[in-house]
């Protein structure tokens, strides 16, 4: 009662929807439709993140999600919608959009008229399940030039900044053509992108200049003269810059969803775990113990408790994925947002959510500035000749993420655990790389890109200097333990915080300027001991 009453009184600030928009045929759908489009009592207007929050300064953001939340992060449906959607019969959607719009739900309404386990049904084949490529550029570097006796030149442009240029003779069929058939390979690092080519040495009288071959890939390039790379460590740092954006691990959020739950803080609050939803928590992966865990942990305790004593962990297709699983996560006692739980699933960019009932999810319930995308499974009747159940599923993800695969298949029936499990996973991981091409992400990842590269060309640039007997850097101290490559394992998030910590620890120790312009230009103002 004292629950119901806390409830009652959360729905006083009401938000109002509407779905007409959307269409559909004239069933059920209709019905909820028209109950969402029914007028509510002493409505107060809603203050959501819109054009103003888009236009917040990115680092401000990530402040911000270290602070408390609570009103802000607070939606819920209004009043008749609770009292009324619950009383009409026949299965319900598993995703219902936002009346402020700004997310897309695949499969879309008007496709969802007969939805069954006995549908004819037509499909992709596991083998088609391809996993995207985050960044198909990120290896050239390690794989062609590292194995070769290869030159690397920075500088710093007065309009483009921080400049890394490598480049390699070689080529196929270079020894039976001849010298003069040489190919030259080159891989030009830029705050905006990389860019790689390849000419023939024929075409010039002599070896061109590194100038002359940056020029050659991009005519922006403006700088006169492009210092020589001598540091012996600079491929580990080049390739380290090269594949931040590579990782083999994820980290996906998993709520549960239980009937008559409409808001972020019932979704949190579960704590038991019913047989269904273990038996669903089983075909994505094992339930470890987090104490002494050696594998990826998604920024999950592995010492101390102090996220939990379990969690949800599998491999696959050579990748680790851990899932934070909310029920799994500590649930604290007073706190209605269970900001304890937020803090991982808030941070994760993709979350699953299972259903269990017919409570339709909202596309942005859950308010997170990093969620972007929520895969909706539902446990259907069961299959009538096999006896297993079947799974539904459906997709939302904000507008600005582009559609990613694999397909799903149609009706969006799963009655075989392996191919569920195949579809999720790959659909999980694709959506996350799918994601970072949304406006926000892409934003920060310009930053997080810039950053690195800035200091990656502030070291390569003193410490060559020093290689060469400058008596004023002698005695500097190596910070290649600020970008060691576990620390940018953790996914989108964790490489943006390596970013800063490498970014302060580099201008610090170094001495150099923190403006870009200048970064190469200015001596180190102090001296420390021995290189570690």
């Amino acid at each position: 009662m004292e629950r119901e009453k806390r409830n009652d009184m959360s729905f006083s600030r009401k938000r109002s929807f509407t779905f007409g928009a959307y269409g559909g045929p004239e069933s059920a759908e209709d019905n909820i439709l028209d109950i969402l489009d029914s007028p509510t009592t002493e409505s107060k207007p809603f203050l959501s993140a819109s054009s103003n929050q888009r236009d917040t300064e990115l680092f401000e953001i990530i402040e911000k999600l270290q602070g408390s939340r609570i009103d802000e992060q607070r939606c819920e449906f209004p009043l008749p919608l609770k009292s009324q959607l619950l009383t009409i019969g026949g299965d319900l959607l598993l995703i219902l959009p936002s009346k402020l719009g700004g997310y897309w739900i695949d499969p879309p309404l008007d496709r969802l008229v007969d939805v069954s386990p006995t549908s004819s049904y037509h499909g992709l084949d596991p083998e088609s399940y391809d996993i995207m490529e985050r960044d198909a550029e990120a290896k050239i570097y390690h794989e062609f030039f590292r194995s070769r006796y290869h030159h690397s030149f920075t500088a710093v442009d007065p309009s483009l900044g921080p400049l890394v240029l490598s480049c390699v003779l070689g080529g196929r069929g270079e020894q039976a053509a001849g010298d003069t058939k040489k190919l030259c390979f080159m891989s030009h690092r830029m705050k905006e992108c990389s860019l790689h080519g390849v000419f023939s040495v024929s075409l010039f009288p002599n070896i061109p200049s590194a100038v002359e071959l940056a020029k050659m890939l991009c005519d922006r390039v403006t700088v006169s003269k492009f210092e020589v790379v001598s540091y012996l460590k600079a491929p580990e740092l080049i390739t380290a810059f090269d594949e931040h954006r590579v990782s083999p691990n994820f980290k996906f959020g998993i709520l549960c969803q239980k009937d008559r739950q409409f808001t972020e803080e019932d979704i949190l609050s579960n704590n038991e775990e019913s047989e269904e939803f273990k038996e669903f928590l089983s075909i994505l992966g094992e339930t470890i113990q987090l104490q002494g865990f050696t594998g990826f942990r998604g920024g999950l305790d592995v010492c101390h408790g102090q996220t939990g004593s379990e969690a949800v962990f599998t491999s696959f297709q050579g990748r680790e994925i851990m899932f934070h699983v909310a029920t799994k996560l500590p649930f604290t006692e007073g706190d209605p947002q269970q900001l304890q739980r937020k803090r991982h699933i808030g941070n994760d960019i993709v979350a699953l959510v299972y259903q269990e009932g017919q409570t339709p999810f909202l596309s942005d319930v859950i308010k997170s500035h990093f969620l972007h995308c929520f895969l909706v499974v539902r446990r259907i009747q069961k299959e009538e000749q096999t006896g297993e159940p079947a799974y539904q599923v459906s997709v939302t993800a904000r507008e600005d993420v582009p559609p990613f695969g694999p397909v799903l298949p149609d009706p969006p029936i799963f009655t075989d655990r392996l191919l569920l499990r195949e579809f999720l996973l790959t659909k999980l991981i694709n959506a996350e790389i799918s994601c970072y091409k949304a406006q926000q992400f892409s934003r920060l990842e310009l930053r997080t890109r810039s950053s690195l590269l800035e200091s990656l060309q502030a070291e390569l640039s003193t410490r060559s200097q020093c290689m060469m007997g400058d008596p004023s850097l002698s005695a500097l101290p190596s910070s290649e333990g600020a970008r060691g490559v576990s620390e940018g394992s953790g996914g989108f998030i964790e490489n943006f915080k390596r970013a800063i910590r490498v970014r302060s620890h580099s201008f610090e120790t170094l001495g150099v300027p923190r403006k870009s312009g200048s970064s190469a230009s200015q001596k180190p103002k102090t001296e420390k001991d021995g290189e570690r």
